[in-house]
């Protein structure tokens, strides 16, 4: 699923500003707060996903 790995993706991709941002680095805090709601965002998609691929009448979902 191609939404999933780009969750995994921004995941990997916010750990360094993470790790910055515990340090105190302000700025690497605000790169991880933008990465966090883009994880959120993506998570909610994988999630849309998740429930298409299971509901009556869909392909995978009979």
């Amino acid at each position: 699923m191609e939404a999933f790995d780009r969750l995994k993706s921004l995941i990997t991709q916010a750990e360094e500003d993470i790790l910055k941002a515990e340090g105190g680095n302000k700025a690497a805090g605000t790169r991880a707060r933008q990465f966090m709601q883009d994880i959120k965002n993506t998570a909610q998609e994988v999630r849309t996903k998740i429930l298409e691929l299971r509901a009556p009448g869909s392909p995978s979902g009979q």
